[in-house]
């Protein structure tokens, strides 16, 4: 039988911030602490966990990147000063091994790198740098790193590990196929990995499959968090080389994934440094600890966590973008205006759970075409919910504005989002709320909202979600609730009743729009999947009715460049993915 080692590892699902490079090792050094408490020989945080995730274009600053790779180093000092040092941590950072590449005289071969760092007694034991670079999506990764070509495998307690980093496990072929030939036992894959809506049961596969293709357990651990327009979503995982799922960490939570491996032990140290592999890549090797450890008395169990529904999924990671995007950028409160609408609602709702209900300041606005069952719709969710409310009539302010200018029409029907956005951006300027624009996906798409009124905001929670589903999380939230024996957040009317924008009388959203039902399906078609109108038709949507959305689309770019950032969930949100010319003579024909 071949002898084994029981390796116990620590996947640390953590919360980093872009730039905080003294806060993100501190998180090291206290979630190392913890993992050393619990027994861990080796513990893995995710990719970029220094300097946080996405750096942009701050990868084009030097003084970013000297600073990035000096606390690497100070970090290896902290973690042996703090008596952690026989402790091996894997933490992802920026380096580089030349400037960054700004011009076509740039080398391109030297540059910035997305790298991982192995620590061990007070030094860095190996370096790793992130060989497959996306380039697709919300990722830019070829504009900014320079790929690398050697896999590290670091021998610990006797069991040979390959250290990899998020896109490399996304491909095939490259350091996985490497590792096989390696003859490694475990590969380590630290990830910034977004979230979008069912991208856990992609995950799971994919892991499964690159065990299959190292012939060895993987382990992949994951951040949590919002940061812009991205939300993070832990699900960290290890998979054995069956297909075994033998532990994964919660979604949206920061956590410490503890898990025994027994893992087969290598053999004789290499006799060079520097091993030939596949002619893509090489292999370099660190011993680190050559002796083998015995199966402890008691073995850790890290577990399996419970996945999330699909819409519990989507409040979690819209409740983790609005917090930390709060958070992160030094507010402490919201304001927005409640209108008692479904959209503002969930918003509400949303924000509550996200900042707590007493950080949140929700103001009603209304104007003469404001019917009454909506301004108690909005009062009873203030209500229900513990939010701080107001009621600001914005009659006397449209009077004074129409004795000046004489408007009609649509002109004076988005004078009174306009006053709204005024009044919200005031208050924040006074109190230094946060103000959140309330739109939906299915909004921003087709252009039904006011620019400078509705989009109003520095932040725009739900930006990314359509229509249908906007109901579907409130009923989902209301459910939620009667679960917990709490008191549903949501009035039911605000539910039921027919949306509208109650710009003039007796106004629905139908009045401009197709109904959403056969609307969400033609928008995501055509933004979330790109189809084009022989597409949409052939996918059973009315031509006609597919000229009309898309003429609404397209129009309404100029829009959406200048709304406010939201947390993607969709596979193409507005923004960060999905990049098309305002100035566009391209039309979509028969």
């Amino acid at each position: 039988m071949a002898a084994t080692s029981t390796l116990r590892i620590a996947l640390a699902q953590t919360d980093p911030t872009v730039g905080d490079l003294d806060g993100n090792a501190a998180q090291v050094l206290a979630w190392t602490a913890r993992a050393a408490e619990a027994g861990a020989h080796l513990v893995a945080f995710g990719e970029m966990q220094l300097t946080g995730y996405p750096v942009e274009d701050l990868v084009f600053r030097e003084s970013f990147v000297k600073a990035s790779r000096a606390r690497v180093d100070a970090l290896a000092t902290e973690l042996a000063d703090a008596g952690l040092g026989e402790t091996v941590v894997v933490t992802g950072y920026v380096d580089a091994d030349g400037p960054a590449r700004l011009d076509s005289d740039s080398d391109p071969d030297r540059g910035p790198r997305d790298a991982l760092a192995v620590i061990h007694r007070g030094r860095v034991a190996a370096r790793y740098f992130k060989h497959h670079l996306p380039n697709y999506g919300v990722f830019d990764e070829d504009r900014y790193f320079v790929s690398g070509d050697v896999l590290q495998v670091v021998r610990i307690a006797g069991v040979d590990v390959a250290f990899t980093i998020c896109e490399d496990i996304w491909q095939a072929g490259g350091p996985f196929a490497v590792a096989r030939g390696a003859g490694v036992g475990l590969v380590v894959n630290i990830n910034a990995s977004p979230y979008e809506r069912n991208k856990d049961d992609r995950r799971a596969s994919l892991v499964k499959r690159r065990a299959a293709e190292a012939g060895a357990t993987v382990a992949f651990v994951n951040i949590v968090g919002g940061q812009d327009e991205l939300v993070f979503d832990g699900d960290s995982l290890i998979v054995d080389t069956a297909g075994t799922v033998l532990a994964r960490g919660p979604q949206f939570d920061e956590h410490l994934l503890v898990h025994d491996l027994t893992l087969p032990v290598a053999g004789e140290p290499p006799q060079a440094d520097v091993d030939a592999g596949p002619p893509e890549m090489t292999v370099e090797h660190t011993v680190v600890t050559a002796a083998s450890l015995p199966e402890p008395a008691e073995l850790a169990v890290a577990g399996v966590a419970e996945p999330l529904s699909d819409l519990a999924e989507i409040w979690y990671a819209l409740v983790t973008g609005l917090r930390d995007y709060v958070r992160k950028n030094g507010f402490r409160t919201v304001v927005f205006g409640l209108s008692g609408g479904i959209d503002s609602a969930l918003v509400a709702a949303l924000s509550a759970d996200a900042v707590g209900p007493e950080n949140v300041y929700a103001v009603s606005m209304p104007s003469r075409f404001s019917s009454e069952h909506s301004r108690d719709d909005a009062a009873d969710l203030a209500k229900r919910t513990g939010i701080n409310y107001v009621a600001e009539p914005i009659e006397t302010v449209m009077d004074a504005f129409l004795a000046q200018i004489g408007l009609s029409g649509l002109a004076l029907e988005n004078l009174q989002p306009r006053i709204r956005g005024l009044i919200l951006m005031g208050l924040s300027n006074q109190h230094g709320h946060l103000v959140l624009a309330p739109g939906n996906k299915t909004e921003y798409a087709t252009g039904y909202s006011t620019l400078y009124g509705d989009t109003v905001g520095g932040y725009a929670p739900i930006k990314d979600v359509m229509k249908l589903t906007v109901f579907a999380l409130a009923g989902w939230r209301n459910e939620e609730a009667v679960r917990r024996g709490e008191t549903p957040p949501i009035p039911e009317n605000s539910i039921v009743k027919p949306p509208s924008a109650e710009l003039r009388e007796d106004q629905q959203d139908t009045d401009s729009l197709p109904p959403y039902e056969i609307l969400d399906p033609i928008v995501e078609g055509y933004v979330d999947g790109d189809l084009g109108r022989a597409g949409l038709v052939a996918a059973g949507h009315d031509p006609e009715l597919v000229d009309r959305v898309l003429k609404l689309i397209d129009r309404a770019e100029y829009k959406r460049r200048q709304t406010a950032p939201g947390p993607k969930i969709s596979v193409k949100n507005f923004g960060r993915d999905r990049r098309l010319p305002i100035t566009n003579r391209w039309v979509e024909k028969a």
